[in-house]
């Protein structure tokens, strides 16, 4: 579909004061990318007239963006896969949280932590200015355009993001799709009378369609915000809010939504933003007599958006926050005629729950068959892997998945939140239960990855002993704790895409013991697994290496050094999990070009082997490897299996 000539003319107008070669790339990928935008625009009455309303915004942003970011666009357009390569490590967390002054001036002296872990990434959690507390964490944004005042200013993201990628790390923000604050501009308007902005919502007059929906739809909150629709005197309406009463969905089958989103969009990626969260996006299209996530019009308006981005700052990636089932996660990255045209990254959110689940239980059957099922991606895209978010750990077992392998889905959900709430005889976790639903039985659960993995109990051990007995049992469980947790990570580091740390784990740091203490924190037992970076902290666990947070921080280095190393780890390459002979061993296979790639990890605190027969079938000779871990071939019994110590994981690649 060619561009129609008053769209043309338009934008020529807009972009007019640039230089030729300027002009002449903005057409080309307008030529590229027109058919994408048009397409994914179908959900709308005209999809022409949308798309070149938005190509002005478009242009206009191009032609606003600074010349260092489109030295940038031209060098993303060189290395597309530059998210997907083995030396790209993430790291996550509160901005306020990563630094003593708490300030994004402040965030360039994390560099150096930073560059030592290998991290090129870096997702800062909500940092635009939210409403008053309640806020949800900072995701009830009441305005996309300016920093909360406690961080600083626009300006200061710019500089950050400046000075950050001179050290090769690109930011990531998040940006919330579905819903904005009450306060919003927007919802000011809407409540003042303004019938236009109005429209950004879902607003109904009486009860007779928000209970028509209620009766398909889920509850996010059902502890302190049951239902899906609040009252508003101002509004004279019932308004819809999926997730808080002051968080209102916005009405994504109004074109005018789509173009103020694009413009926030557009406006971001000339701060300097390389990566954009898009938040709660699987909500953003309502259809009656559906749970109203996942709904066609999602991939489709994120096609449009990310083919418009593609044509003003094509450094600019998205990042889909969909937590949702294996055969919807997918089409976050493109499936069918959206195949590699909506986001380039999204949460393996499985990944993290079967890895919690394997630890408890040490048995890999589960995970194998859950994870086995996951529909291949395409190749340019890639998964966000990691052992810990913000989040809560909800146990997203699937009943056929548990089935498949004679296990009680609601049992085994049942037994995970016992055991990480320490409730299960044997367990050292220290978690606690998150949004209890009697109905259900679901029990999600807060806690430091750290905490989980049974370190704190075990320090607790430590400094109750009273004889050596007891000391030397304390630290034998403080060893364990630590190699469970750098196991996880070992997962999470190897099964590919982009790996990231939540911040804290790498120096093993524990549960807030104050998180209760701020009074907009205090319902939410989340922040217990938010603490604060402390510098003191980071510094004893470098300067103490066989401390436990030093043996974590020393492992979380030394993983990122090796994955770095090792091509058969670029994210264009799906991982592949198989069912070793022993139960008790996690198995990830990776057939790159240059070699296959064997993954063992041991799920237990008891050593375990897997035959080199075995290893043979999946194309590796066991006399002929080396475990890239350690630089050296593997351990080998006496009948030629490899043997794998407490907790080890082994990466087996031709020597």
């Amino acid at each position: 579909m060619a561009l129609p000539p008053e769209a043309r003319s338009r934008t020529e107008a807009v972009l007019a004061p640039l230089p030729d070669h300027r002009r002449t790339t903005f057409a080309l990928r307008v030529a590229r990318w027109w058919d994408d935008l048009v397409a994914g625009l179908a959900p709308y009455p005209d999809p022409p007239a949308v798309a070149a309303r938005v190509l002005e915004l478009a242009a206009a942003a191009y032609r606003d963006r600074d010349e260092e970011l489109h030295l940038l666009d031209q060098r993303r357009s060189l290395e597309p896969d530059w998210f997907q390569r083995p030396d790209v490590v993430g790291y996550a967390g509160y901005a306020e949280r990563l630094t003593e002054e708490g300030t994004l001036t402040a965030l360039a002296g994390l560099a150096d932590h930073l560059t030592g872990l290998g991290v090129r990434y870096l997702h800062l959690m909500p940092l635009l200015q939210p409403r008053p507390a309640p806020n949800d964490g900072g995701y009830a944004v009441a305005d996309y355009r300016s920093v909360r005042e406690d961080l600083g200013s626009m300006d200061d993201l710019r500089a950050l993001t400046a000075r950050l990628r001179e050290r090769g790390i690109s930011v990531c923000l998040d940006l919330v799709l579905n819903h904005v604050a009450r306060e919003h501009a927007w919802a000011r308007a809407a409540r003042e009378g303004e019938e236009h902005y109005r429209r950004y919502f879902h607003v109904y007059p009486d009860r007779e369609v928000p209970d028509a929906y209620e009766r398909t739809l889920l509850e996010v909150f059902p502890d302190f915000a049951p239902g899906n629709f609040t009252w508003d005197e101002e509004l004279e309406g019932w308004v819809w809010t999926t997730f808080n009463y002051y968080q209102w969905d916005l009405a994504w089958d109004n074109p005018d939504v789509f173009a103020e989103l694009a413009d926030v969009i557009l406006f971001l990626a000339n701060q300097g933003v390389e990566v954009l969260r898009l938040d709660a996006i699987a909500f953003i299209w309502k259809r009656m007599g559906t749970q109203c996530q996942n709904e066609p019009e999602v991939h489709q308006l994120t096609q449009a958006l990310r083919a418009l981005a593609r044509i003003t700052a094509p450094a600019l990636v998205f990042k889909a926050e969909a937590i949702v089932g294996p055969n919807e996660v997918v089409h976050y990255l493109g499936r069918g005629q959206h195949h590699g045209k909506v986001s380039d990254l999204a949460y393996h959110n499985s990944l993290m729950v079967q890895i919690w689940s394997m630890l408890a239980s040490g048995d890999a059957r589960l995970a194998t068959h859950a994870l086995g099922r996951f529909p291949a991606v395409p190749a340019t895209t890639a998964w966000i892997t990691y052992l810990r978010c913000h989040d809560d750990i909800g146990w997203a077992i699937d009943d056929d998945d548990a089935r498949s392998v004679m296990v009680d889905g609601h049992g085994h959900r049942t037994f995970l939140s016992d055991y990480y709430s320490g409730e299960f005889p044997g367990s050292g976790a220290t978690g606690l239960v998150f949004q209890h639903n009697p109905l259900t039985g679901d029990r999600r659960i807060s806690g430091s990855a750290a905490s989980l993995s049974g370190l704190e109990r075990a320090l607790e051990l430590v400094d109750g002993a009273v004889d050596e007995e007891g000391a030397a049992e304390a630290e034998h469980a403080v060893d364990e704790a630590v190699a469970r947790l750098l196991l996880g990570y070992a997962v999470v580091y190897g099964f590919g895409g982009i790996p990231v740390i939540w911040s804290g784990d790498e120096i093993a740091s524990l549960g807030d013991p104050d998180w209760d203490q701020v009074p907009e924190h205090a319902a939410d037992n989340r922040w217990v697994h938010r603490p604060r970076l402390d510098p003191e902290e980071v510094d004893a666990a470098r300067t103490a290496p066989e401390s436990a947070a030093g043996r974590v921080l020393r492992g979380m280095q030394h993983l990122a050094r090796t994955r770095a190393s090792l091509p058969h780890l670029h994210a264009s390459v799906g991982a592949k999990v198989v069912a070793a002979p022993d139960a008790a061993v996690f198995v990830v296979v990776r057939r790159h070009p240059v070699g296959t790639m064997v993954q063992l990890y041991n799920l237990t605190a008891g050593p375990r082997s897997v035959p080199g027969w075995w290893l043979r079938e999946q194309g590796l000779s066991v006399d002929r490897t080396v475990d890239a871990l350690n630089g050296y071939p593997p351990s080998l019994t006496a009948d030629g299996s490899v043997y794998l110590s407490t907790y080890q994981p082994v990466w087996l690649v031709r020597a």
